[in-house]
């Protein structure tokens, strides 16, 4: 492995994934407020938040069946994983699965984080999330064989959707300290 090339290829894709992340969040942010009426008082907006999360806890769902049915179909790996190492093929989806795991806590805290500061046009940036977090997972897994430069866009992806939820409540809560709104 060339980690020179490999390192540009992250940089790339990374790269990449922002210009999309960046698209689509203020894409959500200017146009969805004219197209749907989000909440306003904390708890119907921690419970959008909430709903919202769904596409995060859907995701999990599906890679614990990948592992699942991964194991149920390979002799090397139907004992479990405290029966010998995995096969290649369940170890990637093992990893899937622990990173989908660590993505989506990251994630839902975010929305949740997000809708106790903020109401109104900032809870599109849930949807976004949600469209990007399914983008960036998907990529991940398809590309997770290639090595690190062909999986950065999905990592970076599923990354950036949070790092925009917590980078908003951020300002919006420190607005709102000294601001006094």
């Amino acid at each position: 492995m060339n980690l020179k090339a490999e390192q540009r290829q992250i940089r790339k894709q990374s790269t990449q994934a922002f210009l999309l992340c960046a698209a689509i969040t203020v894409g959500c942010v200017l146009f969805l407020p004219k197209l749907v009426t989000f909440p306003s008082e904390v708890g119907a907006r921690l419970a959008f938040a909430i709903q919202t999360s769904a596409v995060h806890f859907a995701i999990v769902i599906v890679a614990v069946r990948l592992v699942s049915s991964g194991r149920y179909r390979s002799a090397a790996d139907i004992g479990g994983a405290a029966k010998g190492p995995r096969s290649p093929e369940l170890a990637v989806k093992v990893a899937f699965l622990q990173n989908t795991l660590e993505q989506a806590f990251v994630g839902v805290g975010a929305h949740l984080l997000l809708a106790s500061v903020a109401g109104g046009r900032w809870l599109a940036l849930l949807i976004a999330s949600d469209v990007l977090f399914a983008i960036g997972r998907l990529s991940f897994y398809r590309c997770y064989s290639y090595g690190a430069g062909a999986r950065a866009f999905g990592m970076a992806t599923t990354a950036l959707a949070s790092l925009a939820c917590y980078l908003a409540t951020f300002a919006l809560f420190i607005g709102r300290l000294f601001g006094g709104g």
